[in-house]
């Protein structure tokens, strides 16, 4: 989940209580897998090579493993604790590997498709990238697909309720510096591929310097709404890895915010009090050169 084989430490932290992030952590909508597995060209394609890079405690990884597809996956994970999480699985033709994205024990051109869930923003980096393109076989493709709810995301999506913006803003001022989706930033990898101008293209012609992956990225995102408890509604915006390390008084003035959000007039709830969270799956993918 991270480059140059170390996971940032406070995001180690923050994702040290593996048990809670698999349980509350979401899943992936049916329908926006079937599109990402389409656009990765191996829905509907048996016996396919997925190597999974950052698998974390395999959220996606089941997801993968409960197809008719029968894939054959290399899970990739750097954290301990999530590795060892989804090794307690026992997932049907998984091999979880403890790995970085720059550094993967898996062979040449072995993946039929690269997939990065809800972490590809951790190792955006050149060094990756070519790692990636490593494992891959030619004409593959990378896929990273992000859960995002209304109260972690990008600054420019709109919210669809004054509570959600409350809790986003809440997110955006604990921000530690470390790599998010939200930051957008991670698409600047595919980007730097490109060369600045002619005289620079034709070197990276001459020393092979080529770009590795195919521009513009493809991009999809499926709205959704869930409905949880109060407490679940903390518990899962406590596996966010800034909110996870609070303590003491910072941990005191994240949960008054919260409870204030939950005070809004704009919180909808269910018959059973539940309260609906908005969100989308956004997914991207990338041919392998």
């Amino acid at each position: 989940m991270a480059s140059h084989t170390t996971l940032p430490s406070a995001a180690a932290e923050g994702f040290k209580d593996a048990a809670s992030y698999d349980a509350h952590r979401p899943s992936y909508p049916p329908e926006a897998v079937e599109s990402f597995l389409e656009a990765l060209k191996i829905a509907g394609h048996p016996d396919m090579n997925i190597v999974e890079v950052a698998s974390g405690t395999g959220k996606f990884t089941e997801l993968l493993t409960g197809r008719p597809e029968r894939f054959l996956i290399k899970a990739i994970e750097p954290h301990e604790g999530m590795r060892g999480r989804l090794a307690e699985k026992d997932l049907p033709a998984v091999e979880v590997v403890d790995g970085t994205a720059d550094k993967m024990p898996v062979s040449n051109d072995w993946g039929d498709a690269c997939i990065a869930a809800q972490a590809f923003h951790w190792f955006a980096t050149p060094e990756s990238l070519q790692e990636i393109h490593r494992v891959l076989r030619p004409g593959a493709v990378l896929g990273m697909i992000w859960n995002i709810e209304d109260y972690n995301a990008p600054r420019d999506w709109e919210s669809s309720t004054k509570w959600e913006q409350k809790l986003n803003d809440l997110i955006w001022s604990l921000d530690d510096g470390l790599p998010r989706f939200r930051h957008q930033k991670w698409k600047d990898v595919f980007q730097q591929q490109l060369p600045g101008n002619p005289l620079q293209a034709l070197a990276d012609t001459l020393t092979n310097q080529l770009p590795r992956f195919s521009l513009p990225i493809g991009e999809k995102t499926s709205k959704w709404t869930v409905w949880l408890t109060e407490d679940a509604l903390w518990s899962r915006l406590s596996t966010l890895s800034q909110i996870a390390v609070l303590k003491g008084e910072e941990k005191e003035a994240a949960v008054k915010v919260f409870k204030e959000a939950m005070q809004s007039d704009d919180v909808e709830r269910n018959g059973s009090g539940e309260i609906a969270l908005h969100g989308v799956t956004y997914f991207a993918w990338t041919d392998r050169i």
